[in-house]
């Protein structure tokens, strides 16, 4: 050992007086040190393949001169391919979590086998931001139901589930266990389901669905229908237009038909208002009024709901037809139309025309509708009742309906200085009004 350290001693000090020598040159010789780690024997080696539990021992080494030489030709080895190893020993890995993924997590409920998420599983948010979007529920036809009582209204209705994730086994085994054989089972944590759930209170259990077809979806209670259908002329709220769903699943409707204005019936937002409505009775969105005739019967009254058409409303537009010389008509001055017929081609246009010819064809091109009080006889046949918006009211297409099957305008008393009823508010006392009449006839 002694001769060993003078050796080291002697070398460092020659390499020293050579860098100084050769400073003043220009010339720097950089100092190699070499490290007798390499020397050492390994206990144990171990490879991440399949055969994690094989150990592989370190074979009886030589004596003499041998052991170095071998060891020194490995050490090359290695440094001479050091990305193959590399390669070789992630594609080893990933087969290792791979094959666990497949083998080792997988679990049985009632005979039900589910699948244990990994930490960092990223299919709970990848679903649920996706199907929030309007264009991927309509083009890859999914939609997204949470919570106990709409996974089972939707599952009794016929629907066809794809993912269902929930959060602890009890929360499971309160779905009907025997319609979810095809349907994938994952098993993830409150906490993720928390953080991507819309509610303050979630329930433990989200699910992905194929989008229901409402002519193939089995709709209980038919024998409590009446010959009624709600048609939703450009509500935009979500809110509003569950509420008027569930009001028409409850009022017995035969349908429900969505004009191209209205926003999606499978928002989520929506889905959570109408509480079930969606699997109690038919509804068809999306639909133009050439199309919306198709849906309904031939003998059908159209009927529209308008809250400005009262008795010194009318007076006031008689005055108007009868004064149209002196002032220019718009279809928005008679408060229950809007100024826009056909949402898909809209235009803006100035009523700049001072002539009285074109005035009186504007009034006259306007659809005549009476009026009546909505406690009035109006239901007596097949009725379908027009529900608009609050923010741009009916639409000149419904109007002319309703004039076209000889319908009315039914009108809502309110106390003073209150403008109007909420759209959701106004068609449930409408649509039970109407289940009343009906009623009678039967």
């Amino acid at each position: 050992m002694a001769a060993y350290m003078r050796s080291m001693i002697c070398l460092v000090s020659i390499e020293r007086n050579v860098f100084l020598h050769s400073r003043g040159s220009g010339v720097i010789v950089e100092t190699k040190r070499y490290v007798r780690g390499l020397r050492r024997n390994p206990v144990r080696v171990l490879f991440p393949e399949n055969e994690a539990d094989k150990v592989v021992k370190p074979r009886p080494q030589p004596a003499g001169r041998d052991v170095h030489r071998e060891k020194g030709q490995q050490v090359k080895a290695a440094i001479k391919h050091p990305e193959e190893e590399f390669v070789k020993a992630r594609s080893n890995v990933q087969e290792t979590t791979k094959h666990a993924h497949v083998t080792g997590t997988k679990d049985q409920i009632d005979g039900l086998r589910f699948e244990r998420a990994f930490p960092g599983d990223k299919r709970l948010g990848k679903l649920v931001s996706i199907t929030r979007s309007r264009t991927f529920r309509e083009h890859q036809g999914k939609i997204l139901l949470e919570g106990r009582r709409l996974i089972c209204d939707a599952l009794n209705a016929g629907a066809n589930p794809h993912m269902v994730f929930f959060s602890t086994a009890d929360r499971l085994r309160e779905l009907p266990l025997d319609k979810l054989k095809r349907a994938t089972l994952v098993k993830v944590k409150f906490e993720d389901i928390k953080i991507w759930s819309d509610v303050v209170a979630p329930q433990g259990v989200i699910a992905i669905f194929a989008r229901p077809d409402p002519l193939r979806l089995n709709f209980g209670y038919k024998g409590d229908s009446v010959p009624l259908s709600l048609i939703c002329d450009n509500i935009r709220d979500p809110g509003n237009l569950g509420t008027m769903l569930r009001c028409a699943a409850a009022a017995g409707c035969h349908d429900v038909l969505l004009t191209k204005g209205c926003v999606d019936a499978w928002e989520p937002k929506v889905l959570r208002a109408a509480m079930g409505a969606h699997f109690r009775l038919p509804i068809y969105q999306s639909l133009s009024w050439d199309d919306m005739e198709k849906h309904l019967p031939k003998s059908v009254t159209v009927h529209v709901a308008d809250s400005s058409c009262g008795a010194d409303r009318s007076e006031e537009i008689k005055n108007l037809q009868v004064n149209v010389s002196h002032k220019t008509l718009k279809a928005g001055d008679y408060g229950w139309v809007s100024t826009r017929s056909n949402r898909n081609n809209v235009r803006y246009e100035e009523y700049d025309s001072d002539t009285d010819s074109d005035c009186e064809e504007r009034a006259q091109s306007l659809p005549t509708v009476d009026s009546k009080l909505y406690h009035e006889s109006w239901a007596q046949s097949p009725t379908a009742l027009v529900i608009g918006g609050e923010t741009h009211g009916l639409s000149v297409d419904a109007v002319q309906l309703a004039e076209k099957t000889s319908g009315h305008r039914l009108f809502i008393p309110v106390a003073p200085d209150m403008d109007s009823l909420n759209s959701a508010m106004a068609a449930s006392i409408l649509l039970f009004e109407g289940r009343k009449q009906l009623l009678k006839l039967t």
